[in-house]
């Protein structure tokens, strides 16, 4: 029922967008300089589709941001992680602009950003100003770019969101993108579904063997195949200026002339947005790094960029015919490469099965599951996983192998261990982790009630209750203990922990609070002596640094300024 209720509300949603007119002239380019992109709209991310366009600024920081239409700041929010330092405006004609990464605010935001985070003494906060309190004009300075937060290099991640708090495709409103390059095709793989069901005598995945034709298009090498089939692409586009793999904007397929599904990249919901996982074929992409889009819509996928389909997309394959599949992929200029696949009908009695790797857990999604290995107890929510699924759960000691990263979870699934064989003195220092391919931790949100650690996981793996008994390690960058700097703009303190990572920390100059601001990527907080806190004489720094179960380290110092 609730699936259908979230269906029918995207539904309503698209259809009241689709009758309202797009303002195209309204918002102006927010960089004064080319725009070429290293990611588009709807891209494919992990656990989610991008939700705006990364323009690159040459791999500089600093360029102004500009506002593209008059309206106020409606939302601050400042990150270690994610967005980082992000802008949020709110404009006449409903919709909100969203700029993330800056490497810092201009003017009044600025002021008012600092103000607010001396205020909280913390360099993460979140703010909602009134609507008078900051407000901006088309053209006007709001920022510079950056590379804060969870970006991979300098750019300028830029988004349009409706008045429902959708993330639309900026190209939709005339942001230009010079683009005479047709899309680029990975690979096309057939999905026999259902009893009987088969590819080339066989009920597995098939990737098929593409020829380029003379006209650029690809034909496929003819399969024989009988009863209800799927089919899934990987593809790329680029645009000019730019060799980023960036998505497509729109898929649509065909079986005989029928139109069968489509798929447009023009809005989503940010509710809808982790269901990528179920479309995309989730084991591949795991064991082969590339996102292969399915062109059918299996149970629990309720995702609007779906935005036509017959039979769910899928296509019956009757014995003694001949057909053609037909995959079109096109890029918002229209540039199109067509895939055609060509069908013999032809039933086999006993072809190979479909591979299932059967144990002794079978979740079924729509019901709550718990299970016990060892010392460790899970407890997996109904909707966790989209379909029934049987899971390899060994446990031996502290680790506990669950399952492999193969099969998406969609829902947190709860893991806790008994430790009741620590001591009671050691008991703080214990965390969950997560081993990586080389058997090191990653630390996972660890809550302790007694001997009892729990944390929640939406990825399969192992896992281990693993000991942290070293504090964080901190050493000054820039300056000595003792030392004049007054020629120094800024101050810079490397922290750093490599078990359980750094929780939080705390600097003062003679006693009162300074901001400093934490660069995970380079494990250096840096505070910026235009703050005007530090005096002109004797200074003595103390930074307070803790990590994530309890360890701290302080660090003392003097230094002179003059």
């Amino acid at each position: 029922m609730k699936y259908i209720i979230f269906l029918f509300a995207i539904l309503i949603s698209s259809i009241t967008l689709a009758q309202k007119e797009l303002p195209k002239d309204y918002f102006s380019d927010p960089l004064d300089i080319p725009i070429i992109l290293s990611g588009s709209f709807g891209e494919l991310r992990s656990n989610h589709f991008h939700s705006g366009l990364d323009i690159k600024t040459q791999q500089k920081e600093g360029f102004p941001v500009f506002a593209p239409a008059d309206g106020y700041v409606k939302r601050i929010k400042v990150a270690h992680y994610g967005y980082g330092k992000a802008l949020y405006l709110q404009h006449p004609n409903g919709y909100t602009t969203v700029y993330a990464h800056l490497q810092r605010y201009a003017g009044n935001i600025q002021k008012y950003v600092k103000e607010k985070q001396y205020a909280k003494e913390s360099y993460e906060f979140e703010d909602f100003p009134k609507n008078t309190y900051l407000p901006v004009k088309k053209g006007e300075i709001i920022g510079y770019t950056g590379n804060s937060g969870s970006s991979g290099g300098p750019h300028l991640h830029f988004e349009i969101r409706d008045p429902g708090s959708r993330p639309m495709n900026p190209m939709l409103f005339g942001v230009e993108i010079p683009d005479t390059k047709i899309p680029l095709v990975n690979s096309v793989f057939a999905y026999p579904t259902g009893e009987g069901a088969h590819v080339d005598n066989n009920g597995n995945r098939k990737k098929l063997r593409l020829i380029k034709q003379k006209d650029g298009s690809y034909k496929a090498e003819k399969i024989s195949a009988c009863g209800k089939i799927g089919f899934g692409v990987s593809t790329y586009d680029q645009q000019n200026g730019a060799s980023n793999k960036n998505g497509v904007y729109k898929i649509k397929t065909s079986f005989n002339g029928t139109e069968k599904f489509e798929v447009l990249f023009e809005k989503f919901s940010f509710a809808e947005t982790r269901y990528l996982n179920r479309f995309i074929d989730y084991n591949y992409f795991k064991t082969n790094k590339s996102r292969v889009q399915k062109l059918f819509r299996e149970s629990n996928n309720p995702l609007s960029i779906i935005t036509q389909e017959d039979n769910n997309g899928y296509i019956t394959v009757e014995d003694g015919f001949t057909s053609d599949y037909t995959i079109d992929i096109t890029d918002y200029k229209g540039n199109n490469i067509r895939i055609v696949v060509p069908i013999e009908g032809k039933y086999e009695a006993s072809p190979e099965p479909a591979k299932v790797d059967e144990t002794e857990h079978f979740v079924y999604a729509n019901q709550g599951t718990s299970i016990t290995k060892g010392k460790f107890s899970i407890y997996i929510p109904s909707e966790s996983l989209y379909e029934n699924t049987y899971l390899a759960i060994e446990a031996s000691g502290d680790t506990i192998q669950f399952h492999e990263d193969v099969v998406p979870i969609h829902k947190n699934i709860t893991l806790s261990v008994d430790a009741s064989n620590y001591k009671e003195e050691d008991l703080s220092n214990l965390f969950i982790g997560r081993l990586n391919y080389k058997g090191d931790p990653y630390y996972n949100t660890t809550s302790r009630k007694g001997t009892k650690l729990t944390t929640r996981t939406r990825t399969f793996g192992t896992y281990a209750l693993v000991s942290d008994n070293t504090p964080p390690k901190v050493s000054p960058v820039n300056f000595t203990d003792g030392k004049w700097i007054s020629k120094n703009k800024t101050l810079k303190i490397r922290i750093d922990d490599d078990l359980s990572g750094i929780a939080n920390y705390r600097a003062t100059v003679n006693g009162t609070y300074i901001l400093t601001e934490y660069n995970y990527k380079t494990d250096v907080l840096t505070y910026d002596f235009d703050d005007g806190i530090v005096k002109d004489t004797e200074n003595n720094l103390k930074l307070i640094v803790v990590d994530n179960v309890g360890n701290s380290t302080t660090f003392e110092a003097t230094f002179f300024r003059k």
